[in-house]
Formats: structure tokens, C-alpha cells, sequence
């Protein structure tokens, strides 16, 4: 009994002195941070950790909440968590410095709970969470000519096709009186498009969404989000939904190595094959056989089909629900899709340059909503931004949200104004950076806005929308910045006299 005392006293002992290492380890690292402004700590160890937790809990946007401590504490703003500390960069400075430059590389924690979902490979070391500059680089080398605007031009007739399937679905349910959920709609027509344009993949989602493959990418979406919360597998009644993400995630990849090894073969045999965005990546990928990564481009596959229909989907939800509430810009639209379209059924490219407003509203509802809110990076050298010494190892978090929504970037922030992006309007620079900037930026953001300009400009000339009474126009945040009440619309067919018309 006595040996089992004295070990039990040496335990507590050794628990007591970690203790204590602990709490003088996390107050230097107060010391290092706190000439930076921000709010104060609500815990010696948790930080303002509690303040986003009670956020999240009400289910509201923490977003906001860093507007409301930039607009108070300036433009470096601290934020505090157990022995970490990030700090927000609301600076155009500190934009064009750190987003800019490639020596300031994505932060390791931020974005390695993206290359797995929950012990299953997910995004892995693809485009958006490769962390090896070298490695990156060779990536985007290969993937650059599929997302090129003069390769994206020759694949307009299947932008055209598929959103004409949207059309046709619309015009089967439309009659002025029932209820459509647009953001289910964009949801599944954007997957067809990625599908399609990348892959050569004929999903039909718009047809049913409960296909193997499109309820892969919703729950794997859904896993994203349960991803954020601390231990979530180990919480009573998750166990159901974690072992389906992981399915989920295990089927998206396992597609993908199919559909990369067929093509592979195909052109291998010197079959025709599709000219889609997977063809061109493989043949800039066979130039460099001896270094192929077969694992990157499954990455990848699994990237462009999380990332390259979520955020356009989300972006032409909020497009939808801003013009339901603005008759006088609807008009103007319906003007201009008029005038440059008239009756075609399919769009030329040369078109969507002449769509100077569309382009405006589009540019605005990015402004206002972004579907990626911000993006993170990290320091390895001290640095002086604003005046404020930032130090070496440090987290860095830059909002479009925030920067798009503060008075001293954009008068009257909070009002949807697309004429802010006419040709005359002074441009915003590193104040707007909705597919980021610098070497990092979005390599899909040209693939992005013609879809998006193709989508709509169909929609303006086929329908009218009116938004159903009692919609909140509040934003969830959920792995993406979408509409909380989906934008639930009454949608009828558009009469159009046929001198407005080509």
C-alpha cells in the first residue's frame, strides 16, 4: 500500500509540474502576442475560445464576428486559443505582402484536416491542401492548360447542354405557383457541369440527387463540416454518420481511380476519346511519366468535384436571392440578356463578354457572400504590417467576408450594388479575393464564372423568380457560405415580345 501511495504522489506530482509547464508556456506566448490588438481573453486557456464556440452554437456566422473586432481593434486583430494564436489580417498590405508572395506557405493545421476525413484520405496533397511548395508547384504546372481560357472556350457546347437540362427540368415544374428549392437545383446542375466538363461523366443529378455518386459528394461536404468540431467520432450517436462519410469518401476516390484508369488506357490504345478537362491533364501528365503521381491526381479528382460545384452553386443561390429582392436590376438584365442573346438556346463564348452587367452582379454577389469566406497562411519571419510587429511562426487568417463588408473598403458595404464593378469604378484591390490571389489563387476561378455567366444568363432569359414570403436572407456556414433558407423561389416562364428579342 505504502509503494502504491508514494507512486500515486509521484504521479500527481509529475501531473502538477506538466501543469505548471503548461500554464508558463502558454503565458509567454501571451507575451510574444499581446501588443496586438484584440478583444480581451475570456480564459486564461481557452482564450476567445468560448466566444466562437457560442457562435457556432447559436448557429450563427463567426465571420460577423471578426467584423466587429477589426471594426473595433483595427486591422491585426489577435485571436487566442489554449497555446495557439492566429491573428486576422484585414489589411490590404497585408494581403498584397502575404498573399501575394509565395514564401508564406498554407497553414499545416488549418488544412491538413482536409487531406483526411476522418482517418480516410480525402483532398490528400492536392491543389488546395499540398503544403510542399515544389510538390504544388509541379501540380499546377500539369493542371494549368486544362483551365486555361482558350481550352475552357472549346468546351462551351457542354456548359450549354447542361444547363439546358436545367431549363427543361424548370419548365416541366414551373407554373407560377409551386415552390422550388433553387439552391437544390444549382446544387445539382453545377455537379452535372463539373461531371461532365472535367470528367466526361453523365451523373444526371438534376434528374435524381440520390445517385451513389452525388450522395457521396453531399456527405463528404457534410463531413467538412462535422470535421471542425473538437473529437465529433468520439460523440454519442455520430458513430452512423462518421462511418458513412468515410464511405462516401472511399467511394469518390475509388470513382475517380476508375475513371482516371480507363481514360489512361484509352489513350494509351489510341481511342477517342472525350476533350474534356481529365484528358488534358493526362496527356501534360504522360510528358512527365518518371514523376507521375497517380495519388495527386485522384486528389485532385476529388478536389475539382468537392470545390468546383459547391462554391458556384452557392454563389448563384445568393445571385438569385439578391435579384429577388431588386426588380430594377432584373430589368436591366432581362435587358441585356436581350440585346446580346435574344432567342438563342445556345451561348458563344464571345457572348459572355458582352454580358457586362451579369458579369457586375456576379462580381458583387462574391463581394457580398463569398462562398469561401477566407483562407489562412502561415509566417516563418517576423514581420511589420500596420505598424504592428507580427511574429515569426504565426497563423495568419484573411477574410473576403470582412473586407468586403467594412465601410472603409466599400461604401455602403451592406448594399448590393454591382455598378461598385463597372468599368469606371476605381478597382478594389487586395480588398476582394474571392478565388484568393497571388501563385495559390483558385485555378478553377476562369472554369467558375463562365459556367456561372451561362447558368444565369439562361435563367434571366427563360424565367421570372419570386422569392416565398418569410425567407430570413441569413447565411449558414456549413464547409461553404450558402443561403440558410435555400432560397425557396415561385418560378413561371418569362413572356418576351419578340422585338426585344434577336
Amino acid at each position: 500500500m505504502e509503494g502504491l501511495g508514494a507512486l500515486l504522489l509521484l504521479l500527481l506530482s509529475l501531473c502538477l509540474l506538466a501543469f505548471g509547464l503548461y500554464c508558463c508556456y502558454v503565458g509567454a506566448i501571451h507575451a510574444k502576442y499581446d501588443h496586438i490588438p484584440g478583444p480581451p481573453r475570456e480564459s486564461f486557456f481557452l482564450g476567445h475560445l468560448p466566444m466562437i464556440w457560442r457562435i457556432l452554437k447559436k448557429d450563427e456566422l463567426m465571420h460577423e464576428l471578426f467584423r466587429q473586432w477589426s471594426e473595433e481593434y483595427g486591422p491585426i486583430v489577435r485571436v487566442n486559443g489554449f497555446h495557439r494564436v492566429s491573428l486576422l489580417i484585414l489589411s490590404p498590405e497585408g494581403v498584397k505582402e502575404f498573399l501575394m508572395m509565395p514564401q508564406y506557405p498554407k497553414d499545416r493545421v488549418s488544412y491538413s484536416r482536409l487531406s483526411s476525413l476522418f482517418g480516410v484520405r480525402f483532398l490528400g496533397n492536392g491543389l488546395v491542401t499540398d503544403l510542399n511548395h515544389d510538390h504544388w508547384h509541379k501540380q499546377r504546372r500539369i493542371l494549368d492548360p486544362a483551365f486555361s481560357r482558350t481550352y475552357l472556350m472549346e468546351l462551351m457546347e457542354i456548359f450549354n447542354g447542361k444547363a439546358e437540362e436545367l431549363m427543361r427540368e424548370l419548365e416541366e415544374k414551373v407554373d407560377g405557383k409551386m415552390e422550388l428549392d433553387m439552391m437544390s437545383m444549382m446544387n445539382r446542375v453545377t455537379l452535372d457541369i463539373i461531371a461532365k466538363v472535367a470528367f466526361g461523366m453523365e451523373l444526371n443529378s438534376l434528374h435524381n440527387d440520390q445517385m451513389p455518386l452525388p450522395r457521396a459528394v453531399s456527405m463528404a461536404l457534410k463531413g467538412m463540416n462535422e470535421s471542425r468540431v473538437p473529437f465529433v467520432k468520439y460523440m454519442p450517436g455520430k458513430q452512423k454518420l462518421i462511418k458513412e462519410i468515410q464511405e462516401s469518401v472511399r467511394l469518390l476516390r475509388s470513382t475517380g481511380k476508375e475513371c482516371i484508369e480507363r481514360r489512361r488506357k484509352a489513350i494509351q490504345n489510341g481511342e477517342e476519346v472525350p476533350r474534356d478537362i481529365l484528358t488534358q491533364i493526362l496527356k501534360g501528365d504522360e510528358a512527365q511519366e518518371e514523376t507521375r503521381d497517380d495519388e495527386s491526381l485522384l486528389d485532385n479528382f476529388v478536389t475539382f468535384f468537392i470545390a468546383g460545384h459547391e462554391t458556384t452553386a452557392c454563389q448563384l443561390s445568393f445571385t438569385i436571392m439578391e435579384l429577388g429582392r431588386q426588380p430594377e436590376m432584373v430589368e436591366r438584365l432581362h435587358a441585356e440578356v436581350d440585346e446580346v442573346i435574344g432567342a438563342k438556346r445556345d451561348i458563344d463564348y464571345e457572348d459572355l463578354g458582352k454580358l457586362q452587367y451579369l458579369s457586375q452582379v456576379l462580381k458583387e454577389s462574391l463581394r457580398l457572400y463569398p462562398p469561401i469566406p477566407g483562407t489562412v497562411r502561415w509566417t516563418a519571419k517576423e514581420k511589420v504590417i500596420e505598424g504592428v510587429r507580427i511574429p515569426a511562426n504565426t497563423t495568419l487568417v484573411f477574410s473576403i467576408y470582412v473586407m468586403g463588408r467594412l465601410e472603409k473598403f466599400f461604401k455602403d458595404p451592406l448594399t448590393f450594388n454591382p455598378d461598385r464593378f463597372s468599368k469606371d469604378a476605381p478597382k478594389p484591390y487586395f480588398t476582394y479575393f474571392p478565388f484568393s490571389l497571388g501563385p495559390r489563387s483558385c485555378i478553377g476561378q476562369i472554369f467558375a464564372q463562365m459556367e456561372a455567366k451561362v447558368v444565369m444568363a439562361k435563367l434571366l432569359q427563360r424565367f421570372e423568380f419570386q422569392l416565398v414570403p418569410g425567407q430570413s436572407f441569413k447565411i449558414l456556414d456549413n464547409a461553404t457560405l450558402k443561403p440558410k433558407d435555400r432560397v425557396v423561389c415561385r418560378v413561371k416562364p418569362r413572356i418576351v415580345t419578340k422585338g426585344s428579342q434577336k
